[in-house]
């Protein structure tokens, strides 16, 4: 019975601040979103430039490549956030901390969607490239049309759940001062002296946010099993 008092007594808590924590939540909300969608968008185009560096036969472009991606790979998101954050400073570059963020955020990120890309467009069998080719097309063509559409299949249930990741990993932008969930919660935990109903409520709106694209990723893993078996 005291289990149950004490769990009536937390959603209680829950029921009675409401009116004043959800006001400045929401706004913090969007700005996770922005957040994401920014450095998705980024890590998307600096994975696809990666991966066609490291398909390319120039071999000054394949080490580049090979070597950002081992760099992002091994750097924590935190380490770049705080060079592009504080580091810069002393060079006179002012970063606002939405724009660190979605920048840090999207060369880490960067990283992992190459090794995606690079292995969707090699699970593409080379015999489709040479029967582009055989129809007069240009390699540029080939790709666009016939490599990158088919590779889509293989690029797109891993890139949703990178996409969680970068969503997940925007709470590490609070450290820096970005107004997204996790300061805002962290401001409404001290002013409150209530931290551990802030960041369940927290990690619960982060789940909320980030549960409908686990389920776009199931359904794209799902639809791509099914071609491989129709093949």
């Amino acid at each position: 019975m005291a289990m149950i008092s004490d769990l009536a007594s937390f959603f209680a808590t829950y029921e009675e601040n409401w009116a004043s924590w959800w006001p400045q939540l929401l706004p913090a909300i969007w700005v996770t979103i922005k957040l994401t969608a920014a450095s998705f968008l980024l890590a998307l185009a600096i994975g696809f430039l990666l991966a066609l560096g490291k398909l390319s036969r120039n071999r000054l472009l394949r080490a580049f490549a090979t070597g950002y991606v081992e760099l992002a790979r091994g750097i924590p998101a935190l380490a770049i956030l705080f060079i592009l954050y504080f580091g810069l400073l002393p060079v006179g570059i002012v970063l606002d901390a939405f724009v660190a963020g979605f920048i840090g955020l999207g060369m880490s990120g960067g990283g992992y969607f190459a090794e995606v890309f690079r292995a969707g467009i090699l699970a593409v069998h080379k015999g489709q490239r040479e029967a582009a080719a055989s129809v007069g097309m240009t390699p540029f063509t080939s790709f666009r049309w016939i490599i990158l559409p088919q590779a889509m299949r293989v690029i797109l249930p891993p890139m949703m759940n990178l996409f969680i990741s970068l969503l997940k990993d925007t709470s590490l932008c609070s450290l820096i001062t970005a107004p997204e969930l996790m300061l805002r919660a962290k401001d409404l935990a001290m002013m409150s002296f209530l931290p551990m109903h802030l960041f369940v409520l927290a990690g619960a709106l982060y789940f909320l946010l980030a549960w409908p694209m686990s389920l776009l990723a199931r359904h794209f893993e799902r639809r791509m099993r099914r071609g491989y078996r129709a093949g």
